[in-house]
C-alpha cells in the first residue's frame, strides 16, 4: 500500500527537539506515549502516571489494541489514566482525506507533539516489520515533506527515535490491521489514521514532586475507589475484581475463547498501573526515609507481577479455553490476595504520613 494523495503545498521541514524516550517494564506504548508528552510539558512521568491506581473492567469494551484501557470518563484516555491531574485527551482523525497530513503539518509548526496509532507491520523500525499486525502508538515529533519523511519517536523496545519515510508512516497510519494469527490480541482493529491530543494544564498540585500531604490525598482517593461498587457501565474496585475474575473463570471452562483474547490486552493496562504506582511510593519512601511507603510500594508492585502469570495462561490457551480454566482461577486467586495485602499496606502507609 502507498500514499495515493497529492500534497497541496509542500512545507518546508520544521525544526523538531525530540521527546523524551521514557520507559518501565511491563508498560505499553499507551504510558510510554503519554510520559513523552508529559515529560515535555514539565511533569514528572512518573509522578503523574503513578498516581492513580483502581480496578476497572468494562465488559464488550475491550479491544485488540496494545495501547487499550478502560476509560472511566468515556473517550478521554488522559482523564482516565490521570486522576490528580490536569491532564485530557482525546482522539481525531484527519478532516480531509485528500490531506490527511494537515494537522500534522499544524501541530508540528507549532511545536505540538502527536500521538499517533500505527501498525507494526509497516513501521521498518519494528521487529515486526513486514511480519505481523498490530496495533500501537507512537510519537510524531516532525514532519519534512521535501524529504519525504516524519520524524517519530518510540520508547517501546527497542527504542527507535528518528526519521522513517513518509510512505511507511501513512502505510501503518491508515492500515486496516487485518487479522493476523500471529498475534491474536492486537491485531484485527483498524488504525484508521487515529490520533490522541493530549492537553496538559498547569504543572502542580503534584505534577512535578509531591508532598507527604499531597500524596496522601492520592492515596486516600484510590483507596475509595477501590471500596466504591463501580461505575454505570463497569466494574471496579475489589467489588468488580470478583465479579471480573470469577466470571474469567466461568467463561474459560465455558470454552470462550474470546474471554482469554480479552485478558491480555486489558490486564496490560491494569498490570502497568500497579508496577507505575508501586514504583512511586517505593520512590517516595526512600526520598522520606518511610518504611511503611517504601514496604507499601513493594506490596503494589507485587500486584503487577501477579497479572503476569494470568496473562500469559490466557495467551496459551487460546485453543483450549476450558483446559486452562483450573490454572487461571488458581492465578486469579494469587492475584486477588496480592491486592488485599497491597491495599492494606497501602493504609498502614499513610499513618506515616
Amino acid at each position: 500500500m502507498t500514499s495515493d494523495f497529492a500534497t497541496p503545498a509542500v512545507t518546508e521541514p520544521v525544526p523538531t527537539e525530540a521527546p523524551v524516550l521514557w520507559y518501565r517494564d511491563p508498560i505499553s506504548c499507551l504510558q510510554s506515549t503519554f510520559a513523552s508528552v508529559l515529560a515535555r510539558a514539565g511533569m514528572n512521568p512518573l509522578v503523574a502516571l503513578g498516581a492513580g491506581w483502581e480496578f476497572l473492567y468494562v465488559p464488550d469494551d475491550v479491544r485488540s489494541e496494545e495501547f487499550y484501557y478502560p476509560c472511566r470518563h468515556e473517550g478521554d484516555l488522559g482523564r482516565s489514566l490521570f486522576p490528580h491531574h490536569d491532564v485530557s485527551s482525546s482522539w481525531w482523525c484527519p478532516a480531509d482525506p485528500d490531506d490527511p497530513l494537515r494537522e500534522l503539518r499544524e501541530a508540528m509548526a507549532e511545536g505540538r507533539l502527536v500521538i499517533a496509532a500505527v501498525d507494526n507491520f509497516f513501521l521498518p523500525f519494528r521487529p515486526a516489520f513486514g511480519d505481523v499486525h498490530a496495533a500501537h502508538l507512537i510519537v510524531v515529533h516532525g514532519l519534512d515533506e521535501r524529504r519525504g519523511l516524519v520524524h517519530v519517536s518510540d520508547a517501546m523496545p527497542p527504542a527507535f527515535q528518528g526519521p522513517i519515510p513518509l510512505d511507511d508512516f501513512l502505510n501503518s497510519w491508515g492500515s486496516a490491521n487485518p487479522q493476523d494469527r500471529q498475534d491474536a490480541f492486537f491485531s484485527d482493529s483498524e488504525i484508521s489514521r487515529r490520533c490522541l491530543s493530549v492537553s496538559v494544564g498547569a504543572v502542580g498540585g503534584g505534577g512535578t514532586d509531591p508532598g507527604p500531604e499531597q500524596l496522601a490525598r492520592w492515596l486516600r482517593a484510590n483507596l475509595e475507589r477501590f471500596e466504591a461498587p463501580g461505575t454505570v457501565a463497569g466494574l471496579g474496585g475489589l467489588a468488580g475484581l470478583d465479579g471480573f475474575l470469577g466470571e474469567l473463570t466461568f467463561r474459560a471452562r465455558a470454552g470462550e475463547v474470546r474471554a482469554l483474547q480479552e485478558l491480555y490486552p486489558f490486564g496490560w493496562g491494569m498490570q502497568a498501573q500497579a508496577a507505575l504506582h508501586g514504583e512511586l511510593l517505593r520512590d517516595r519512601g526512600a526520598a522520606w526515609r518511610s518504611p511503611a511507603l517504601a514496604g507499601a510500594g513493594r506490596a503494589v508492585e507485587s500486584v503487577a507481577h501477579a497479572w503476569t502469570p494470568l496473562r500469559i495462561t490466557a495467551a496459551h490457551g487460546l485453543d483450549d479455553p476450558a483446559a486452562t480454566a483450573d490454572d487461571l482461577r488458581r492465578h486469579a486467586g494469587v492475584l486477588r490476595w496480592r491486592y488485599t495485602e497491597a491495599i492494606e499496606s497501602v493504609r498502614r502507609a499513610l499513618d506515616e504520613l
